[in-house]
Protein backbone atom coordinates (compact mmCIF):
# COMPACT_ATOMS: atom_id res chain seq x y z
CA UNK A 1 0.00 0.00 0.00
CA UNK A 2 1.54 3.06 -1.05
CA UNK A 3 1.64 6.70 0.62
CA UNK A 4 -1.75 7.69 -0.94
CA UNK A 5 -3.51 4.75 -0.56
CA UNK A 6 -2.56 4.54 3.04
CA UNK A 7 -3.83 8.39 3.79
CA UNK A 8 -7.20 7.58 1.95
CA UNK A 9 -7.66 4.48 3.95
CA UNK A 10 -6.74 6.55 7.26
CA UNK A 11 -9.48 9.08 5.80
CA UNK A 12 -11.95 6.69 4.91
CA UNK A 13 -11.89 5.24 8.52
CA UNK A 14 -12.20 8.86 10.04
CA UNK A 15 -15.05 9.63 8.33
CA UNK A 16 -16.75 6.52 8.87
CA UNK A 17 -15.67 6.34 12.69
CA UNK A 18 -16.20 10.16 13.28
CA UNK A 19 -20.04 9.37 12.05
CA UNK A 20 -20.53 6.33 14.49
CA UNK A 21 -19.19 8.34 17.26
CA UNK A 22 -21.29 11.45 16.55
CA UNK A 23 -24.67 9.84 15.95
CA UNK A 24 -24.39 6.60 18.40
CA UNK A 25 -21.14 6.43 20.72
CA UNK A 26 -20.42 10.15 22.35
CA UNK A 27 -23.37 10.13 24.77
CA UNK A 28 -23.18 6.21 25.74
CA UNK A 29 -19.00 6.64 26.16
CA UNK A 30 -19.55 10.14 28.00
CA UNK A 31 -22.14 8.59 30.83
CA UNK A 32 -20.01 5.43 31.29
CA UNK A 33 -16.28 6.64 31.22
CA UNK A 34 -16.32 9.45 33.67
CA UNK A 35 -13.23 10.62 35.66
CA UNK A 36 -13.55 9.77 39.53
CA UNK A 37 -15.17 13.23 40.75
CA UNK A 38 -12.70 15.65 43.33
CA UNK A 39 -9.13 14.46 43.54
CA UNK A 40 -6.62 16.14 45.54
CA UNK A 41 -4.58 18.99 44.55
CA UNK A 42 -2.37 20.74 46.83
CA UNK A 43 -2.42 23.13 50.08
CA UNK A 44 -2.50 26.71 50.31
CA UNK A 45 -2.48 29.56 52.90
CA UNK A 46 -6.33 29.78 54.67
CA UNK A 47 -7.99 32.74 53.15
CA UNK A 48 -11.20 34.62 54.51
CA UNK A 49 -14.22 32.98 53.66
CA UNK A 50 -12.58 29.32 53.01
CA UNK A 51 -14.57 26.48 54.22
CA UNK A 52 -13.14 25.14 57.59
CA UNK A 53 -13.71 21.61 57.11
CA UNK A 54 -10.83 21.85 54.23
CA UNK A 55 -7.95 22.93 56.84
CA UNK A 56 -5.26 20.53 56.77
CA UNK A 57 -4.44 20.27 60.70
CA UNK A 58 -1.18 18.32 60.34
CA UNK A 59 0.22 20.91 57.86
CA UNK A 60 -1.08 23.89 59.80
CA UNK A 61 0.36 22.47 63.01
CA UNK A 62 3.96 22.15 60.98
CA UNK A 63 3.81 25.89 60.12
CA UNK A 64 1.71 27.01 62.99
CA UNK A 65 -0.40 28.82 60.60
CA UNK A 66 -3.80 27.86 58.40
CA UNK A 67 -3.85 25.86 55.58
CA UNK A 68 -6.20 24.36 53.40
CA UNK A 69 -6.38 21.25 50.84
CA UNK A 70 -7.30 22.27 47.41
CA UNK A 71 -9.35 19.86 45.46
CA UNK A 72 -9.80 19.82 41.73
CA UNK A 73 -12.66 18.28 39.97
CA UNK A 74 -11.31 15.23 38.04
CA UNK A 75 -12.74 14.71 34.75
CA UNK A 76 -10.25 13.61 32.49
CA UNK A 77 -9.43 9.80 32.09
CA UNK A 78 -6.45 7.94 30.49
CA UNK A 79 -7.35 5.53 27.90
CA UNK A 80 -5.10 2.91 26.93
CA UNK A 81 -6.24 0.44 23.63
CA UNK A 82 -3.45 -2.69 24.10
CA UNK A 83 -3.62 -4.48 20.39
CA UNK A 84 -2.83 -8.50 19.51
CA UNK A 85 -0.68 -7.97 15.87
CA UNK A 86 0.02 -11.28 15.94
CA UNK A 87 -0.08 -13.01 12.52
CA UNK A 88 -3.51 -14.66 13.49
CA UNK A 89 -5.68 -11.33 13.11
CA UNK A 90 -4.60 -11.71 9.22
CA UNK A 91 -7.56 -13.63 8.89
CA UNK A 92 -10.91 -13.59 7.75
CA UNK A 93 -13.69 -15.37 5.29
CA UNK A 94 -16.09 -11.98 4.63
CA UNK A 95 -15.36 -8.98 3.62
CA UNK A 96 -13.28 -8.16 6.43
CA UNK A 97 -10.03 -9.90 8.33
CA UNK A 98 -10.03 -9.56 11.97
CA UNK A 99 -7.66 -6.79 12.36
CA UNK A 100 -9.37 -4.67 9.85
CA UNK A 101 -12.26 -4.81 12.56
CA UNK A 102 -9.89 -4.82 15.37
CA UNK A 103 -8.39 -0.95 13.53
CA UNK A 104 -11.90 0.21 13.19
CA UNK A 105 -12.86 -0.67 16.67
CA UNK A 106 -9.75 1.18 17.96
CA UNK A 107 -10.84 4.31 15.63
CA UNK A 108 -14.21 4.44 17.44
CA UNK A 109 -12.98 4.08 20.86
CA UNK A 110 -10.39 7.09 20.15
CA UNK A 111 -12.76 9.22 18.55
CA UNK A 112 -14.91 9.20 21.16
CA UNK A 113 -12.16 9.61 24.12
CA UNK A 114 -11.24 12.71 22.49
CA UNK A 115 -14.80 13.66 22.15
CA UNK A 116 -14.46 13.16 26.20
CA UNK A 117 -11.30 15.16 26.42
CA UNK A 118 -9.62 12.25 27.03
CA UNK A 119 -6.08 11.39 26.68
CA UNK A 120 -5.26 8.19 24.57
CA UNK A 121 -2.58 5.89 23.96
CA UNK A 122 -1.65 2.19 22.53
CA UNK A 123 0.03 -0.55 23.02
CA UNK A 124 0.81 -2.86 19.95
CA UNK A 125 1.91 -6.35 20.89
CA UNK A 126 2.38 -9.81 19.33
CA UNK A 127 4.95 -12.32 21.71
CA UNK A 128 6.45 -9.35 22.56
CA UNK A 129 5.60 -5.65 22.68
CA UNK A 130 6.27 -4.21 19.80
CA UNK A 131 5.09 -0.73 19.80
CA UNK A 132 4.06 1.76 22.87
CA UNK A 133 2.57 5.47 21.86
CA UNK A 134 1.73 7.66 25.31
CA UNK A 135 -1.23 8.97 26.06
CA UNK A 136 -2.10 12.33 24.48
CA UNK A 137 -5.07 14.47 23.73
CA UNK A 138 -6.34 15.90 20.18
CA UNK A 139 -6.96 14.89 16.86
CA UNK A 140 -3.69 14.75 15.14
CA UNK A 141 -2.42 12.25 17.83
CA UNK A 142 -5.61 10.19 16.89
CA UNK A 143 -5.13 10.16 13.24
CA UNK A 144 -0.84 9.10 14.14
CA UNK A 145 -2.91 6.12 15.82
CA UNK A 146 -5.29 5.11 13.15
CA UNK A 147 -2.05 5.68 10.86
CA UNK A 148 0.12 3.28 12.79
CA UNK A 149 -2.74 0.75 13.29
CA UNK A 150 -3.36 0.37 9.42
CA UNK A 151 0.64 0.61 8.73
CA UNK A 152 2.43 -1.27 11.22
CA UNK A 153 4.39 -4.42 10.73
CA UNK A 154 5.00 -6.30 13.54
CA UNK A 155 8.85 -8.25 13.79
CA UNK A 156 7.83 -11.52 15.52
CA UNK A 157 4.52 -13.31 14.57
CA UNK A 158 3.11 -15.21 18.07
CA UNK A 159 0.77 -14.30 20.52
CA UNK A 160 2.43 -13.42 24.04
CA UNK A 161 -0.58 -11.31 25.79
CA UNK A 162 1.14 -11.52 29.58
CA UNK A 163 3.85 -9.70 28.59
CA UNK A 164 1.64 -6.93 27.05
CA UNK A 165 -0.21 -6.80 30.27
CA UNK A 166 2.73 -6.56 32.22
CA UNK A 167 3.91 -3.92 30.35
CA UNK A 168 0.88 -1.93 30.74
CA UNK A 169 1.12 -1.86 34.38
CA UNK A 170 4.62 -0.67 34.67
CA UNK A 171 4.37 1.74 32.04
CA UNK A 172 0.67 3.13 33.01
CA UNK A 173 0.83 4.52 36.33
CA UNK A 174 -2.69 6.19 36.51
CA UNK A 175 -5.29 4.24 36.90
CA UNK A 176 -7.07 3.64 33.08
CA UNK A 177 -9.61 2.45 31.22
CA UNK A 178 -7.97 -0.37 29.11
CA UNK A 179 -9.37 -2.01 26.32
CA UNK A 180 -8.02 -5.57 25.13
CA UNK A 181 -8.04 -6.30 21.69
CA UNK A 182 -7.58 -9.42 20.31
CA UNK A 183 -8.33 -12.76 19.18
CA UNK A 184 -7.35 -14.80 21.87
CA UNK A 185 -6.39 -17.76 19.96
CA UNK A 186 -4.86 -19.68 22.18
CA UNK A 187 -3.76 -23.64 21.61
CA UNK A 188 -4.43 -24.95 24.69
CA UNK A 189 -6.04 -24.65 28.26
CA UNK A 190 -2.34 -24.23 29.62
CA UNK A 191 -2.65 -20.99 27.57
CA UNK A 192 -5.48 -19.80 29.86
CA UNK A 193 -3.75 -20.55 32.77
CA UNK A 194 -0.70 -18.19 32.11
CA UNK A 195 -2.79 -14.90 31.18
CA UNK A 196 -5.28 -15.86 34.35
CA UNK A 197 -3.11 -13.79 36.24
CA UNK A 198 -1.96 -10.95 33.70
CA UNK A 199 -5.30 -9.86 33.32
CA UNK A 200 -6.18 -10.46 37.29
CA UNK A 201 -3.02 -8.22 38.20
CA UNK A 202 -3.79 -5.38 35.65
CA UNK A 203 -7.56 -5.52 35.82
CA UNK A 204 -6.55 -4.52 39.93
CA UNK A 205 -4.35 -1.27 38.84
CA UNK A 206 -6.59 -0.37 35.70
CA UNK A 207 -10.44 -1.33 34.56
CA UNK A 208 -9.66 -3.95 31.83
CA UNK A 209 -12.67 -4.40 28.74
CA UNK A 210 -12.26 -7.43 26.30
CA UNK A 211 -12.81 -7.28 22.94
CA UNK A 212 -12.20 -10.11 21.08
CA UNK A 213 -12.35 -10.38 17.15
CA UNK A 214 -13.36 -13.92 16.03
CA UNK A 215 -14.61 -15.16 12.46
CA UNK A 216 -16.94 -17.86 12.01
CA UNK A 217 -14.38 -20.01 10.16
CA UNK A 218 -12.40 -20.10 13.16
CA UNK A 219 -15.81 -21.65 14.68
CA UNK A 220 -16.40 -24.38 13.09
CA UNK A 221 -14.82 -26.34 10.74
CA UNK A 222 -15.93 -26.56 7.01
CA UNK A 223 -16.66 -30.00 5.17
CA UNK A 224 -14.65 -29.45 2.56
CA UNK A 225 -12.53 -32.35 2.24
CA UNK A 226 -8.96 -32.98 2.23
CA UNK A 227 -7.25 -29.29 3.32
CA UNK A 228 -3.37 -28.53 4.33
CA UNK A 229 -4.08 -26.28 7.31
CA UNK A 230 -1.12 -23.92 8.08
CA UNK A 231 -0.48 -21.83 11.75
CA UNK A 232 0.52 -18.05 10.67
CA UNK A 233 2.21 -17.92 13.84
CA UNK A 234 4.45 -20.86 14.51
CA UNK A 235 4.10 -22.45 10.67
CA UNK A 236 3.44 -25.64 11.40
CA UNK A 237 1.47 -27.25 8.57
CA UNK A 238 -0.57 -30.63 8.24
CA UNK A 239 -3.47 -31.70 6.15
CA UNK A 240 -6.95 -32.51 7.48
CA UNK A 241 -9.75 -34.41 6.04
CA UNK A 242 -11.95 -31.92 6.90
CA UNK A 243 -15.12 -34.38 5.69
CA UNK A 244 -14.71 -36.47 8.35
CA UNK A 245 -17.57 -35.44 10.76
CA UNK A 246 -15.51 -37.01 14.08
CA UNK A 247 -12.75 -34.83 13.25
CA UNK A 248 -15.01 -31.86 12.58
CA UNK A 249 -16.68 -32.52 15.97
CA UNK A 250 -13.87 -32.62 17.60
CA UNK A 251 -12.52 -29.16 16.48
CA UNK A 252 -15.82 -27.74 17.65
CA UNK A 253 -15.56 -29.46 21.21
CA UNK A 254 -12.31 -28.03 21.12
CA UNK A 255 -13.27 -24.73 19.90
CA UNK A 256 -16.27 -24.18 22.47
CA UNK A 257 -13.85 -25.68 25.40
CA UNK A 258 -11.03 -23.28 25.10
CA UNK A 259 -14.02 -20.19 24.73
CA UNK A 260 -16.14 -21.87 27.67
CA UNK A 261 -12.63 -21.01 29.53
CA UNK A 262 -11.77 -18.21 28.90
CA UNK A 263 -14.94 -16.44 29.57
CA UNK A 264 -15.20 -18.18 32.49
CA UNK A 265 -11.63 -16.23 33.63
CA UNK A 266 -13.14 -12.92 32.15
CA UNK A 267 -15.73 -13.32 34.83
CA UNK A 268 -13.68 -14.51 37.67
CA UNK A 269 -11.23 -12.15 37.04
CA UNK A 270 -13.92 -8.80 37.46
CA UNK A 271 -13.14 -8.22 33.03
CA UNK A 272 -16.27 -7.00 30.99
CA UNK A 273 -16.52 -8.67 27.37
CA UNK A 274 -17.62 -9.05 24.60
CA UNK A 275 -16.89 -11.26 21.05
CA UNK A 276 -16.92 -9.29 18.16
CA UNK A 277 -17.57 -11.43 14.88
CA UNK A 278 -16.22 -10.16 11.46
CA UNK A 279 -19.46 -10.85 9.38
CA UNK A 280 -21.44 -8.71 11.96
CA UNK A 281 -21.95 -4.74 12.62
CA UNK A 282 -19.74 -3.97 15.92
CA UNK A 283 -22.13 -0.71 16.52
CA UNK A 284 -24.60 -2.73 18.62
CA UNK A 285 -22.33 -5.13 20.77
CA UNK A 286 -20.23 -1.82 21.79
CA UNK A 287 -23.23 0.02 22.54
CA UNK A 288 -25.23 -2.85 24.19
CA UNK A 289 -21.07 -2.92 26.93
CA UNK A 290 -21.88 0.89 27.24
CA UNK A 291 -25.02 0.66 28.55
CA UNK A 292 -24.31 -2.48 30.56
CA UNK A 293 -21.67 -0.65 32.47
CA UNK A 294 -23.45 2.23 32.83
CA UNK A 295 -26.00 0.15 34.96
CA UNK A 296 -22.97 -0.76 37.46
Amino acid sequence: MDTRELLKKVRLIEIKTRGMVNQVFSGEYHSVFKGRGMEFSEVREYQFGDDIRTIDWNVSARFNHPFVKVFEEERELTVMLVVDFSRSGSFGTAQQLKNEIAAEICAVLAFSAIENNDKIGVIFFSDRVEKFIPPKKGKKHILRIILELLEFKPVSQGTNITEALRFLTHAIKKKSTVFVISDFMLQSLNQIAEIKDGLRIANRKHDLIVLQTTDPGERRLPDIGLVRMLDPETKESGWIDTSSRRIRSFYDSWWEKIQTELEAVFRSSGIDYISLLTTQDYVNPLVRLFKKRGRK
